[in-house]
């Protein structure tokens, strides 16, 4: 079972791929995008890159 992801991270998750198309299924890539942001705090930044793979790799297996 996978950790629970606040209502928070989910949204602003959304929203920045909404915003932004450069994000990839690849943590680290998206860790390095979400730099650019002001963001609370390091663990904040790395449960929305997380999520963001995620939906990414969810998103690419729908489309198969």
């Amino acid at each position: 079972m996978g950790r629970i992801k606040s209502t928070a991270v989910k949204k602003t998750a959304r929203t920045l791929l909404k915003e932004s198309n450069s994000f990839t299924t690849d943590f680290e890539k998206n860790k390095k995008l979400l730099s650019v942001y002001t963001l609370p705090d390091k663990g904040t930044r790395n449960k929305i890159a997380g999520y963001i793979a995620r939906l990414k790799k969810m998103e690419k297996l729908q489309t198969k």
